[in-house]
């Protein structure tokens, strides 16, 4: 399993997925906050680092996941599937 430099600290587990290799699982919110901790960067500033140097790199197939927690109620299904059967304009 490949590692995201700096961020031992964020990680919140491994993830697993059917015929694949495992890969390490980074909580996203706590990887900006240890931007800004050890690297002083304002919230603005370590979201923006993360999402271009962390997120932006792809090393192959053992890149690590970043998860962005959420519940069921706060994820909008429709986004990224469509329920209506095409009816929301995505046809």
């Amino acid at each position: 399993m490949l590692k995201a430099d700096g961020f031992d600290e964020a990680v919140i587990g491994i993830g697993e997925r059917c015929g694949q290799k495992d890969l390490l699982v980074y909580d996203s919110a706590k990887c900006i906050k240890i931007l800004m901790d050890r690297d002083g960067m304002d919230a603005e500033e370590a979201q923006e680092f993360f999402v271009f140097n962390t997120l932006g790199a792809w090393v192959g197939d053992e890149t690590p996941m970043f998860l962005n927690r959420s519940t069921m109620e706060e994820i909008d299904l429709s986004d990224y599937y469509d329920l209506d059967g095409g009816k929301n304009g995505s046809e």
